[in-house]
């Protein structure tokens, strides 16, 4: 098993967050679980599954959130030379790792991309779904996935957003958690969109886009989302105006079906048999979130195991989800 979607903050980054973001929920939050931060943890907890493998990326906070533009490029370096060190170690465990990158400087990802990929043996990159707060899909960041078009690597997108987007207009602050547990499902979707609207896979056909969490909220909406509410109005069954105003040149699902999706979904086995019918035994990937649970990743790798095995298909289609899918995307066969 290929675990490709969970998180580690080595202690070269860690230690550095009191300076760089005074009272961040990281630094109470964090050394609740250690496998998050301590590698002999993340071993010994990996060890109780047989065959496990993980791809291993940065924790939140995003690196551009972290300081300027002239900070955040040395911060990136550190941080993926922690991550491909551990690697070089231990690479029977973590067979390769994904870059993190300073968003908040275009040109430095660029470097970092190469030197990282060229280097140190990445194998993608890992960016959110937002750069404190312009989209994705903004020209400026246009740069980054061409030149992941060009190394035929994937981009893994992970979502963030805090309390500060409030529930409600009239407020100020998200309430109940619902900025975590339905705001980033939403943020997912949302970045999604932006991008296929902004015409990037007809510009870069080849692209691979793995989004957290199944997708956000593209499988269980796919009717909804294939059916706009100014084609209800102003299209027909067939044409979607919007999509037609975008230039686009396939049917709006299409493009959603393009992007990878990710089992990390707590082990909720409707959910997973929900991603699995949209995205399919090739773009179906296997992942966890681990360690980000309270019993240190376990309970998230035990019932994402559950979950996938639950699925009603047959054992070469689970290899492909477990590891197949992500060995081919990630260049490791």
């Amino acid at each position: 098993m290929l675990d490709i979607f969970n998180h580690f903050m080595p202690h070269s980054i860690f230690d550095r967050l009191e300076k760089l973001v005074p009272g961040h929920v990281a630094l109470r939050a964090f050394p609740e679980r250690p496998s998050l931060l301590e590698l002999s943890s993340r071993l010994s907890m990996m060890d109780e599954f047989e065959g496990l493998q993980q791809v291993l990326s940065l924790s939140n906070p995003p690196i551009e959130l972290l300081g300027t533009p002239e900070v955040t490029p040395v911060l990136a370096r550190i941080a993926n030379d922690g991550l491909a060190e551990i690697c070089e170690q231990h690479r029977d465990r973590f067979p390769c790792f994904i870059a993190s990158m300073p968003m908040n400087n275009v040109q430095a990802c660029l470097d970092e991309i190469d030197r990282t990929v060229g280097q140190l043996g990445a194998k993608g990159i890992q960016i959110f779904t937002n750069v404190a707060g312009k989209p994705l899909s903004a020209p400026e960041f246009r740069p980054i996935f061409k030149k992941m078009h060009e190394l035929d690597l994937p981009i893994w997108i992970h979502p963030i957003r805090g309390p500060q987007f409030s529930d409600y207009a009239t407020e100020s602050q998200s309430e109940n958690e619902i900025w975590f547990s339905f705001g980033w499902p939403y943020e997912t979707t949302a970045c999604a969109t932006r991008l296929i609207f902004s015409g990037i896979y007809d510009e870069m056909p080849g692209l691979k886009l793995i989004t957290h969490h199944m997708g956000g909220m593209i499988p269980y909406f796919a009717g909804k989302i294939e059916l706009g509410f100014d084609q209800i109005f102003f299209g027909t069954s067939k044409t979607n105006p919007r999509v037609e105003k975008a230039g686009l040149q396939k049917p709006i699902l299409e493009y959603y079906k393009m992007l990878y999706g990710d089992t990390a979904l707590n082990g909720g086995v409707a959910a997973t048999q929900c991603g699995f019918s949209f995205f399919g035994e090739d773009h179906s990937v296997f992942a966890t979130d681990a360690p980000f649970d309270a019993e240190d990743g376990r309970l998230l790798i035990r019932s994402t195991i559950a979950a996938v095995n639950a699925l009603d298909i047959s054992q070469a289609q689970k290899h492909q989800i477990f590891e197949g899918n992500a060995k081919r995307l990630l260049k490791l066969q």
